[in-house]
């Protein structure tokens, strides 16, 4: 079991297929669901499965809704981000963490891996984004 950051594969694909709308659809939602060391994710992931995704005080399955940061760019980059988002009063232990389209299928975009454990008791689990730029931006797109 292992779980390896990556913008998973379907998600590139989905892209050109322009099944992904950031920005000018609104009824399409995007969550972040935890999950544990014992979970198996990476760039062949398609979908969002709750096999192996976390329990605990504070956590619902699927994970929380995600805030689009709207797409743009800066030269010949092009990207997007997430507004940070947090489980309050929460007491559950994650290794890693899947962001997807919630509906149709579920399909996967990408895969956050924490390095090691990260655990909250009774109190706030938090994903920090990194800056929304072109060179640290959750999703980037460049030449």
């Amino acid at each position: 079991m292992a779980i390896s950051q990556a913008m998973v594969t379907s998600f590139k694909k989905a892209l050109l297929d322009g099944e992904m709308d950031f920005s000018s659809d609104t009824s399409q939602t995007f969550k972040i669901a935890l999950f544990t060391s014992s979970a198996t994710l990476g760039a062949t992931t398609t979908a969002f499965s709750a096999t192996n995704e976390v329990s605990g005080a504070g956590y619902t399955s699927g994970g929380n809704t995600l805030t689009v940061v709207a797409p743009t760019t800066s030269g010949t980059t092009a990207f997007l981000d997430f507004s940070d988002t947090t489980w309050s009063t929460a007491t559950i232990t994650a290794r890693g963490a899947l962001i997807y389209k919630s509906g149709g299928g579920d399909p996967a975009v990408a895969v956050l891996d924490f390095g090691a454990d990260k655990t909250s008791t009774a109190g706030d689990f938090t994903i920090q984004f990194p800056t929304a730029d072109a060179s640290n931006a959750i999703i980037r797109i460049a030449r």
